[in-house]
């Protein structure tokens, strides 16, 4: 096995649908530009409320690659 040198970055992800799918719309849409995604932890959730219901998910994440040589 190798040693891995990572570099990582924040993303913000939104969706109507779910926080699970601001995830993966995050990752997804990052992943079109970056390659080597290897990880992601969530930093914090949020949402925004329109008539007592959830009408938008948002969830920043920080996201690590491996560097290439």
């Amino acid at each position: 096995m190798t040693d891995h040198v990572y570099k990582s970055l924040e993303l913000t992800g939104s969706s109507k649908t779910s926080s699970d799918d601001a995830i993966r719309t995050a990752i997804e849409r990052a992943s079109i530009s970056m390659r080597s995604i290897r990880w992601f932890q969530v930093i914090e959730t949020r949402g925004h409320v329109e008539n007592g219901k959830v009408a938008h998910w948002q969830v920043t994440l920080k996201v690590g690659f491996t560097l290439e040589e």
